[in-house]
Protein backbone atom coordinates (compact mmCIF):
# COMPACT_ATOMS: atom_id res chain seq x y z
CA UNK A 1 0.00 0.00 0.00
CA UNK A 2 2.61 2.72 0.74
CA UNK A 3 4.56 1.85 -2.38
CA UNK A 4 1.37 2.08 -4.14
CA UNK A 5 0.43 5.25 -2.52
CA UNK A 6 3.74 6.69 -3.08
CA UNK A 7 3.95 6.16 -6.92
CA UNK A 8 -0.13 6.63 -7.82
CA UNK A 9 0.63 9.69 -10.56
CA UNK A 10 3.99 8.27 -11.67
CA UNK A 11 2.43 4.59 -12.34
CA UNK A 12 -0.79 6.72 -13.79
CA UNK A 13 1.03 8.44 -16.22
CA UNK A 14 2.79 5.04 -17.01
CA UNK A 15 -0.46 2.98 -17.17
CA UNK A 16 0.19 0.81 -14.84
CA UNK A 17 -2.57 2.51 -12.42
CA UNK A 18 -5.56 -0.10 -13.28
CA UNK A 19 -3.81 -3.40 -13.40
CA UNK A 20 -2.08 -2.51 -9.82
CA UNK A 21 -5.55 -2.22 -9.05
CA UNK A 22 -6.91 -5.57 -9.74
CA UNK A 23 -3.94 -7.34 -7.99
CA UNK A 24 -5.69 -5.62 -4.53
CA UNK A 25 -9.14 -7.98 -5.24
CA UNK A 26 -9.40 -11.64 -4.31
CA UNK A 27 -10.36 -13.10 -7.46
CA UNK A 28 -12.24 -16.34 -7.43
CA UNK A 29 -11.13 -18.90 -10.17
CA UNK A 30 -13.92 -20.29 -12.32
CA UNK A 31 -12.66 -23.16 -13.18
CA UNK A 32 -15.18 -25.15 -14.59
CA UNK A 33 -15.64 -22.61 -17.03
CA UNK A 34 -11.21 -22.48 -17.38
CA UNK A 35 -11.65 -26.35 -18.22
CA UNK A 36 -14.48 -26.40 -20.57
CA UNK A 37 -13.32 -23.49 -23.05
CA UNK A 38 -9.89 -25.51 -23.11
CA UNK A 39 -11.04 -27.89 -25.41
CA UNK A 40 -12.26 -25.42 -27.64
CA UNK A 41 -8.82 -23.05 -28.28
CA UNK A 42 -7.22 -23.35 -31.86
CA UNK A 43 -3.47 -23.30 -32.09
CA UNK A 44 -3.58 -21.89 -35.64
CA UNK A 45 -6.19 -19.12 -35.09
CA UNK A 46 -5.13 -18.62 -31.35
CA UNK A 47 -8.76 -18.10 -30.98
CA UNK A 48 -11.27 -20.44 -29.27
CA UNK A 49 -13.60 -22.11 -31.97
CA UNK A 50 -16.92 -21.65 -30.35
CA UNK A 51 -20.29 -22.88 -31.92
CA UNK A 52 -21.23 -19.36 -32.02
CA UNK A 53 -17.64 -18.57 -33.74
CA UNK A 54 -14.39 -17.31 -33.10
CA UNK A 55 -13.29 -16.07 -30.22
CA UNK A 56 -10.54 -14.72 -28.21
CA UNK A 57 -8.63 -12.03 -25.95
CA UNK A 58 -7.81 -9.10 -27.60
CA UNK A 59 -5.58 -6.02 -27.38
CA UNK A 60 -9.05 -3.84 -26.81
CA UNK A 61 -9.62 -6.27 -24.07
CA UNK A 62 -6.75 -5.44 -22.83
CA UNK A 63 -6.60 -1.75 -23.37
CA UNK A 64 -10.14 -1.98 -21.52
CA UNK A 65 -9.59 -4.87 -18.79
CA UNK A 66 -6.07 -3.93 -17.24
CA UNK A 67 -5.38 -0.19 -18.98
CA UNK A 68 -1.77 -1.37 -19.75
CA UNK A 69 -0.26 0.53 -22.71
CA UNK A 70 -0.29 -1.78 -26.06
CA UNK A 71 1.08 0.65 -28.34
CA UNK A 72 4.54 1.95 -27.81
CA UNK A 73 7.01 0.71 -30.20
CA UNK A 74 10.34 0.68 -28.06
CA UNK A 75 12.55 -1.78 -28.74
CA UNK A 76 15.72 -0.87 -26.49
CA UNK A 77 14.31 -3.10 -23.53
CA UNK A 78 14.31 -6.58 -25.48
CA UNK A 79 16.76 -9.52 -24.72
CA UNK A 80 18.03 -6.61 -22.29
CA UNK A 81 18.16 -8.90 -18.68
CA UNK A 82 21.11 -6.90 -17.44
CA UNK A 83 19.26 -5.18 -14.36
CA UNK A 84 21.49 -2.82 -12.33
CA UNK A 85 19.87 -3.43 -9.26
CA UNK A 86 20.67 -6.52 -7.20
CA UNK A 87 17.24 -8.20 -5.44
CA UNK A 88 17.88 -11.64 -3.54
CA UNK A 89 15.22 -14.72 -4.03
CA UNK A 90 16.88 -17.50 -3.28
CA UNK A 91 16.20 -19.35 0.41
CA UNK A 92 14.07 -16.14 1.75
CA UNK A 93 10.85 -17.43 2.62
CA UNK A 94 8.32 -17.26 -0.17
CA UNK A 95 6.39 -13.77 -1.21
CA UNK A 96 5.92 -13.16 2.71
CA UNK A 97 9.45 -13.35 3.21
CA UNK A 98 10.69 -11.19 0.06
CA UNK A 99 8.11 -8.66 1.77
CA UNK A 100 9.63 -8.34 4.79
CA UNK A 101 13.27 -8.48 3.07
CA UNK A 102 12.39 -5.33 1.05
CA UNK A 103 9.86 -3.96 3.22
CA UNK A 104 11.41 -0.25 4.25
CA UNK A 105 9.86 3.24 5.90
CA UNK A 106 10.03 6.65 4.71
CA UNK A 107 10.02 8.03 1.36
CA UNK A 108 10.02 4.85 -1.74
CA UNK A 109 13.32 5.04 -3.56
CA UNK A 110 13.66 3.64 -7.03
CA UNK A 111 15.27 0.37 -5.80
CA UNK A 112 11.99 -0.12 -3.41
CA UNK A 113 9.48 0.72 -6.51
CA UNK A 114 11.70 -1.88 -8.44
CA UNK A 115 11.80 -5.05 -5.71
CA UNK A 116 7.73 -4.19 -5.95
CA UNK A 117 7.05 -3.82 -9.69
CA UNK A 118 9.13 -7.10 -9.68
CA UNK A 119 6.95 -9.02 -7.38
CA UNK A 120 4.14 -7.65 -9.19
CA UNK A 121 4.77 -8.39 -12.50
CA UNK A 122 5.74 -12.16 -11.71
CA UNK A 123 3.63 -13.07 -9.02
CA UNK A 124 0.15 -10.95 -10.62
CA UNK A 125 0.51 -10.49 -14.02
CA UNK A 126 2.98 -13.14 -15.67
CA UNK A 127 2.05 -15.72 -12.15
CA UNK A 128 5.49 -17.38 -12.88
CA UNK A 129 5.87 -21.03 -12.55
CA UNK A 130 7.89 -21.00 -9.76
CA UNK A 131 5.21 -19.20 -7.33
CA UNK A 132 7.75 -18.06 -5.49
CA UNK A 133 10.05 -15.07 -6.16
CA UNK A 134 12.66 -14.76 -8.85
CA UNK A 135 14.44 -12.00 -10.95
CA UNK A 136 13.45 -12.86 -14.43
CA UNK A 137 11.23 -9.40 -14.63
CA UNK A 138 13.56 -7.66 -12.94
CA UNK A 139 15.34 -5.92 -15.64
CA UNK A 140 12.05 -4.83 -16.88
CA UNK A 141 10.74 -4.07 -13.11
CA UNK A 142 14.01 -1.69 -13.05
CA UNK A 143 12.87 0.34 -16.44
CA UNK A 144 9.72 0.70 -15.35
CA UNK A 145 10.54 2.58 -11.80
CA UNK A 146 12.99 4.42 -13.54
CA UNK A 147 9.92 5.60 -16.49
CA UNK A 148 10.12 3.44 -19.12
CA UNK A 149 7.97 2.39 -21.43
CA UNK A 150 7.43 -0.26 -23.71
CA UNK A 151 3.82 -2.62 -24.65
CA UNK A 152 3.19 -4.29 -21.59
CA UNK A 153 -0.48 -4.70 -22.80
CA UNK A 154 1.23 -7.01 -26.00
CA UNK A 155 3.31 -9.26 -23.63
CA UNK A 156 0.64 -10.03 -21.47
CA UNK A 157 -1.49 -11.32 -24.07
CA UNK A 158 1.40 -13.32 -25.77
CA UNK A 159 1.69 -15.22 -22.34
CA UNK A 160 -2.38 -15.38 -21.83
CA UNK A 161 -2.16 -17.02 -25.69
CA UNK A 162 1.28 -19.21 -24.43
CA UNK A 163 -0.69 -20.54 -21.91
CA UNK A 164 -3.30 -21.72 -23.64
CA UNK A 165 -1.62 -23.37 -26.42
CA UNK A 166 0.42 -25.52 -23.65
CA UNK A 167 -3.12 -26.33 -22.09
CA UNK A 168 -4.43 -27.28 -25.20
CA UNK A 169 -1.02 -29.65 -26.30
CA UNK A 170 -1.54 -31.10 -23.28
CA UNK A 171 -5.37 -32.01 -23.65
CA UNK A 172 -4.50 -33.69 -26.56
CA UNK A 173 -1.45 -35.60 -25.15
CA UNK A 174 -4.40 -37.09 -22.65
CA UNK A 175 -1.64 -35.61 -20.07
CA UNK A 176 -2.59 -33.96 -16.83
CA UNK A 177 -2.88 -30.01 -17.12
CA UNK A 178 -0.42 -29.39 -13.66
CA UNK A 179 1.37 -26.03 -13.15
CA UNK A 180 2.25 -24.38 -16.54
CA UNK A 181 2.48 -20.77 -15.07
CA UNK A 182 1.10 -17.92 -17.27
CA UNK A 183 -1.49 -14.84 -16.68
CA UNK A 184 -4.55 -17.76 -16.08
CA UNK A 185 -6.16 -14.57 -14.05
CA UNK A 186 -6.65 -12.57 -17.35
CA UNK A 187 -7.92 -15.65 -19.69
CA UNK A 188 -10.59 -15.88 -16.64
CA UNK A 189 -11.52 -12.30 -16.81
CA UNK A 190 -12.35 -12.24 -20.36
CA UNK A 191 -14.13 -15.48 -20.16
CA UNK A 192 -16.02 -13.77 -17.49
CA UNK A 193 -16.93 -10.53 -20.06
CA UNK A 194 -17.80 -12.68 -23.25
CA UNK A 195 -20.17 -15.11 -20.82
CA UNK A 196 -21.30 -12.42 -18.64
CA UNK A 197 -24.90 -12.73 -20.21
CA UNK A 198 -25.13 -16.26 -20.00
CA UNK A 199 -24.21 -16.40 -16.84
CA UNK A 200 -26.59 -13.90 -15.44
CA UNK A 201 -23.74 -11.32 -14.44
CA UNK A 202 -24.59 -7.31 -14.32
CA UNK A 203 -21.18 -6.02 -14.98
CA UNK A 204 -22.42 -2.42 -13.39
CA UNK A 205 -24.12 -3.75 -9.64
CA UNK A 206 -20.26 -5.55 -9.01
CA UNK A 207 -18.48 -4.11 -5.76
CA UNK A 208 -14.82 -3.78 -5.50
CA UNK A 209 -12.28 -3.10 -2.42
CA UNK A 210 -11.82 0.30 -1.41
CA UNK A 211 -8.48 1.28 -0.56
CA UNK A 212 -8.18 1.79 3.28
CA UNK A 213 -5.70 2.22 5.21
CA UNK A 214 -4.43 -0.35 7.91
CA UNK A 215 -5.20 1.94 10.78
CA UNK A 216 -8.20 3.51 9.81
CA UNK A 217 -11.74 2.15 10.86
CA UNK A 218 -14.95 2.05 9.36
CA UNK A 219 -17.83 3.86 10.63
CA UNK A 220 -21.13 2.09 10.19
CA UNK A 221 -22.24 4.26 7.46
CA UNK A 222 -18.82 3.60 5.56
CA UNK A 223 -18.92 0.98 3.49
CA UNK A 224 -15.46 -1.55 2.58
CA UNK A 225 -16.49 -1.42 -1.28
CA UNK A 226 -17.35 1.08 -4.23
CA UNK A 227 -18.82 0.62 -7.26
CA UNK A 228 -15.80 -0.31 -10.17
CA UNK A 229 -14.11 2.47 -12.07
CA UNK A 230 -13.67 0.21 -15.39
CA UNK A 231 -14.49 -3.45 -17.18
CA UNK A 232 -11.78 -4.76 -15.21
CA UNK A 233 -13.17 -4.08 -11.82
CA UNK A 234 -16.67 -4.98 -12.77
CA UNK A 235 -15.04 -8.60 -14.22
CA UNK A 236 -12.63 -9.54 -11.63
CA UNK A 237 -14.96 -9.63 -8.86
CA UNK A 238 -17.28 -11.46 -10.48
CA UNK A 239 -17.98 -15.28 -8.43
CA UNK A 240 -15.96 -18.14 -9.42
CA UNK A 241 -16.78 -22.21 -9.70
CA UNK A 242 -14.59 -25.02 -8.57
CA UNK A 243 -13.73 -27.52 -11.41
CA UNK A 244 -17.32 -29.23 -10.93
CA UNK A 245 -17.35 -32.02 -13.57
CA UNK A 246 -21.16 -31.45 -13.81
CA UNK A 247 -20.62 -27.94 -14.45
CA UNK A 248 -18.04 -28.28 -17.25
CA UNK A 249 -20.15 -30.23 -18.83
CA UNK A 250 -22.87 -27.78 -18.89
CA UNK A 251 -20.10 -25.09 -19.84
CA UNK A 252 -18.75 -27.32 -22.36
CA UNK A 253 -22.66 -28.02 -23.91
CA UNK A 254 -23.16 -24.31 -23.99
CA UNK A 255 -20.00 -23.13 -25.47
CA UNK A 256 -20.26 -26.46 -28.69
CA UNK A 257 -24.06 -25.51 -29.32
CA UNK A 258 -23.24 -21.68 -29.55
CA UNK A 259 -23.97 -18.58 -27.36
CA UNK A 260 -27.54 -17.35 -28.52
CA UNK A 261 -27.91 -13.96 -29.84
CA UNK A 262 -29.59 -12.98 -26.59
CA UNK A 263 -26.85 -14.00 -24.62
CA UNK A 264 -24.12 -13.04 -27.00
CA UNK A 265 -21.58 -10.29 -26.10
CA UNK A 266 -18.88 -9.56 -29.01
CA UNK A 267 -18.34 -6.15 -27.84
CA UNK A 268 -19.54 -5.48 -24.65
CA UNK A 269 -17.64 -1.93 -24.38
CA UNK A 270 -19.69 0.00 -26.55
CA UNK A 271 -22.88 0.91 -24.68
CA UNK A 272 -21.55 1.84 -21.72
CA UNK A 273 -19.95 5.59 -22.19
CA UNK A 274 -22.53 7.00 -19.18
CA UNK A 275 -21.26 4.23 -16.88
CA UNK A 276 -17.43 4.08 -17.05
CA UNK A 277 -15.23 7.44 -18.43
CA UNK A 278 -12.76 4.66 -21.19
CA UNK A 279 -15.21 2.82 -23.60
CA UNK A 280 -14.14 1.36 -27.14
CA UNK A 281 -15.45 1.87 -30.06
CA UNK A 282 -13.29 2.39 -33.61
CA UNK A 283 -14.88 4.86 -34.61
CA UNK A 284 -15.05 7.18 -32.18
CA UNK A 285 -13.55 10.46 -32.66
CA UNK A 286 -11.37 10.27 -29.19
CA UNK A 287 -9.77 6.87 -30.13
CA UNK A 288 -9.06 7.27 -33.29
CA UNK A 289 -6.79 10.57 -32.65
CA UNK A 290 -4.48 8.02 -31.25
CA UNK A 291 -3.53 6.14 -34.57
CA UNK A 292 -0.61 4.27 -32.72
CA UNK A 293 -3.32 2.88 -30.74
CA UNK A 294 -5.88 2.41 -33.18
CA UNK A 295 -3.59 0.72 -35.36
CA UNK A 296 -1.83 -2.03 -32.97
CA UNK A 297 -5.61 -3.19 -32.22
CA UNK A 298 -6.17 -4.07 -35.93
CA UNK A 299 -2.20 -5.14 -37.07
CA UNK A 300 -1.80 -8.70 -37.14
CA UNK A 301 1.62 -8.93 -35.42
CA UNK A 302 4.08 -11.73 -33.62
CA UNK A 303 4.23 -10.82 -29.66
CA UNK A 304 6.87 -12.09 -27.55
CA UNK A 305 7.06 -14.40 -25.67
CA UNK A 306 9.40 -15.27 -22.65
CA UNK A 307 11.55 -12.58 -23.77
CA UNK A 308 12.27 -11.68 -19.76
CA UNK A 309 14.24 -14.91 -19.16
CA UNK A 310 17.62 -14.93 -20.93
CA UNK A 311 18.39 -18.50 -18.95
CA UNK A 312 18.94 -21.65 -21.32
CA UNK A 313 15.12 -23.25 -20.33
CA UNK A 314 13.38 -19.48 -21.15
CA UNK A 315 12.21 -20.87 -24.66
CA UNK A 316 12.01 -17.66 -25.85
CA UNK A 317 9.55 -17.27 -28.55
CA UNK A 318 6.43 -15.24 -30.02
CA UNK A 319 2.85 -15.71 -31.06
CA UNK A 320 0.67 -14.71 -33.42
CA UNK A 321 -2.30 -11.95 -33.39
CA UNK A 322 -4.74 -12.44 -35.74
CA UNK A 323 -7.59 -9.40 -35.24
CA UNK A 324 -9.35 -11.14 -39.09
CA UNK A 325 -10.30 -13.72 -37.03
CA UNK A 326 -12.13 -11.52 -34.21
CA UNK A 327 -13.22 -8.89 -36.22
CA UNK A 328 -16.55 -8.79 -34.58
CA UNK A 329 -14.93 -8.35 -31.65
CA UNK A 330 -13.24 -4.91 -33.06
CA UNK A 331 -16.59 -3.83 -33.96
CA UNK A 332 -15.95 -4.79 -37.79
CA UNK A 333 -18.15 -7.29 -39.77
CA UNK A 334 -16.85 -10.52 -39.96
CA UNK A 335 -15.26 -11.29 -43.03
CA UNK A 336 -13.42 -14.59 -44.17
CA UNK A 337 -10.30 -15.26 -41.85
CA UNK A 338 -7.10 -14.39 -43.36
CA UNK A 339 -3.91 -15.27 -41.85
CA UNK A 340 -0.77 -13.17 -42.81
CA UNK A 341 1.82 -15.57 -40.85
CA UNK A 342 0.84 -18.62 -42.90
CA UNK A 343 3.02 -20.50 -45.02
CA UNK A 344 5.90 -17.63 -43.92
CA UNK A 345 7.33 -18.44 -41.15
CA UNK A 346 6.65 -21.64 -38.53
CA UNK A 347 4.89 -20.81 -35.50
CA UNK A 348 6.67 -20.04 -32.04
CA UNK A 349 10.09 -21.08 -33.18
CA UNK A 350 12.85 -20.19 -30.78
CA UNK A 351 14.63 -16.57 -31.10
CA UNK A 352 17.50 -15.78 -29.40
CA UNK A 353 18.68 -12.55 -30.41
CA UNK A 354 16.91 -9.07 -31.23
CA UNK A 355 18.23 -9.54 -34.91
CA UNK A 356 15.99 -12.35 -35.48
CA UNK A 357 13.29 -11.45 -33.65
CA UNK A 358 13.51 -7.89 -35.94
CA UNK A 359 13.37 -10.25 -38.74
CA UNK A 360 10.03 -11.73 -37.78
CA UNK A 361 8.45 -8.20 -36.96
CA UNK A 362 8.68 -7.01 -40.27
CA UNK A 363 7.34 -10.33 -42.05
CA UNK A 364 3.78 -8.87 -42.03
CA UNK A 365 2.16 -5.96 -44.10
CA UNK A 366 3.21 -2.62 -43.03
CA UNK A 367 -0.35 -1.70 -42.27
CA UNK A 368 0.83 1.10 -39.50
CA UNK A 369 1.77 3.28 -42.70
CA UNK A 370 -0.20 2.11 -45.74
CA UNK A 371 -4.02 2.48 -42.92
CA UNK A 372 -5.18 6.00 -43.18
CA UNK A 373 -7.85 6.27 -40.42
CA UNK A 374 -9.00 10.11 -40.46
CA UNK A 375 -11.58 9.35 -43.60
CA UNK A 376 -13.02 6.50 -41.77
CA UNK A 377 -16.99 5.88 -42.08
CA UNK A 378 -18.56 3.27 -40.47
CA UNK A 379 -21.07 1.77 -43.05
CA UNK A 380 -23.51 -1.22 -43.18
CA UNK A 381 -22.93 -3.89 -45.69
CA UNK A 382 -24.65 -7.34 -46.62
CA UNK A 383 -22.93 -10.46 -48.37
Amino acid sequence: MRVSHSNEVQWGERKLNQCIRLSLADMDRNESLLIAASYFWSDTLNAFVFGHGPASPTLVDLLMLTGLHVSTADNSHLFDSKPSAKVETRAIGGWSGYIQKYRRTGPVNIKEQTTFLNMWLDKFVFCGRSAGPTSVYLSEAERLANGGRFPLGRYLLGSAYHLLHQVAKKLLLGQPIGNLGGPWWFINMWLSLHMHKRLEFDLFAQRFPRNIAEDHELDEEESATRPPLNYGEAVIVLPGTGGNEDQVSRFFQTLYEGLTKEWQAWMPYEDSDTRFPLTFHPFDDALNKDHDVMMSIITPRAILVNFFDSGKASNQTYEFYNPSALARQLAFSQLPIALCYANVIKPRETITSLLEWTRIAQLPPNADTDADLSDWIPALFIT
